[in-house]
């Protein structure tokens, strides 16, 4: 099997696989494969992730469940993929001349699944009894020289017009990526849903409607009677007495609140909360 015969999405599903969770293993001397292959470790919770990944390409990769492993034969394939993934010292690089193909949202969606994290703050106004909470996202890729990660950075900024920014971290190589802007945070999960919608045991990282309810059934559970909402600028950006009118009107017409968010542009909680409002005012 040949890289190039694979298909836009394999290519993709593949590099991002091999900059995350992956790896290609190496050739030692005496060992009895003439090529290399490729090896996916995972803990047991996150094998219909696996599964989910390996039905991508069910003709090149399969799961030994005794090992907890995503793994291939030891292939061609992989011997002609080795030298753009690592240096000559063995440690992980990006592969530069790979990056052309790597236009798909499959290839930022699977790094971000096998190596990001949706970390949530809150801030709680007991006055008010109002928790807000804050999704971000990072990328812990700090196994990558800095360098590499700017590679990385550039790319994902030129072809997918998303900017992470660079922070320190205290373990690997000392840096990863993450967002500065809420906002930035769900565009980026709105944009790779396509993808990730398919894939529930994931959820708690790629669907924050779905993770706002967990987390929402936890704090109402510790704080009785508090409202938890979703922090965005959207929130604190008026509405204009037009806009007001238009929520109304469409609520009134029997408009579901993702329908209405879609026609105004706004986010769906930014509805959610100004709808709340209207009727606390008596407007609906």
């Amino acid at each position: 099997m040949d890289f190039y015969n694979l298909t836009d999405i394999q290519q993709n599903v593949l590099i991002g696989s091999i900059i995350g969770d992956g790896e290609i293993t190496k050739l030692y001397k005496g060992s009895r494969s003439k090529n290399n292959s490729y090896r996916e470790h995972f803990g047991i919770k996150q094998i219909d992730y696996r599964k989910w990944k390996m039905s991508y390409i069910p003709d090149l990769l399969y799961i030994t469940p005794k090992s907890n492993t995503l793994r291939s034969k030891s292939l061609p394939l992989f011997t002609e993929l080795y030298p753009h993934f690592y240096n000559p010292s063995g440690e992980k690089v990006i592969p530069i001349e790979l990056l052309s193909k790597c236009t798909l949202l499959h290839f930022l969606a699977i790094i971000y699944m096998d190596d990001g994290t949706l970390s949530i703050t809150s801030r709680i106004n007991h006055n008010k009894k109002i928790i807000y909470l804050t999704p971000n996202v990072f990328l812990y890729l700090q196994n990558f020289q800095l360098d590499q990660l700017q590679i990385l950075n550039n790319h994902i900024q030129k072809t997918f017009q998303i900017k992470f920014s660079i922070n320190k971290r205290g373990d690997g190589y000392g840096h990863i990526l993450r967002f500065t802007s809420t906002d930035i945070t769900y565009d980026f999960l709105k944009r790779i849903s396509p993808i990730t919608a398919t894939c529930q045991s994931m959820y708690y990282k790629t669907n924050w409607e779905w993770r706002l309810q967990q987390e929402t059934e936890i704090y109402q559970k510790k704080y009785p009677g508090y409202k938890v909402l979703s922090s965005n600028s959207d929130r604190n950006k008026n509405y204009t007495e037009t806009e007001i009118q238009k929520i109304v009107q469409l609520k009134l017409n029997g408009e579901k609140d993702r329908g209405i968010a879609e026609c105004l542009n706004r986010s769906y909680w930014s509805i959610v909360y100004k709808l709340k409002e209207l009727r606390k005012d008596g407007r609906l």
